[in-house]
């Protein structure tokens, strides 16, 4: 019996370095820089006991080919953690194939699983691609996005 071509799971210490590359590809995506001491801590974080900082990785034929990082949190909404989906990226080379559908969908079934009171994330407003995918989950509300950079 062959192993299923797509595989969505925990990440392994053994996944960095194709994690490593996966992320300077999102970031690059992005047009930004994020440094190596940041890098290296959002790797650390995905393995910290306690850490609210998950992450899912989509092995595609056996290969890391895709990764979610999300962040699980209080809310003052409501009395069960919501989850916060705060970075998606499947290799370029195997768009199409359902593995980012598969990473939400996993998110999914995660937060039933685990309680979550919901899920949510953003992407940016000419990002057709992600959005055409997202649209098939959610719809985007109305809410703006102030940020102020504190360091």
């Amino acid at each position: 019996m062959s192993a299923p071509a797509l595989v969505i799971r925990d990440p392994k210490p053994g996944d960095e370095a194709a994690w490593r590359r996966l992320w300077a590809g999102y970031v690059a995506f992005y047009k930004s820089e994020v440094s190596e001491a940041v890098t290296a801590a959002t790797w650390q974080r995905l393995f910290m006991p306690g850490s609210h900082m998950i992450g899912r990785m989509a092995e595609w034929q056996g290969a890391v080919s895709g990764f979610t990082i999300s962040i699980v949190h209080p809310r003052s909404w409501a009395l069960a953690p919501i989850c916060y989906l705060e970075d998606l990226f499947v290799d370029p080379e195997l768009r199409g194939r359902g593995l980012g559908r598969a990473l939400i969908e996993d998110l999914v079934a995660l937060g039933r699983e685990r309680g979550w009171s919901g899920l949510y994330w953003h992407t940016q407003q000419g990002n057709a691609t992600a959005r055409a995918l997202y649209d098939r989950f959610a719809k985007a509300d109305d809410f703006v996005r102030y940020r102020i950079l504190l360091g």
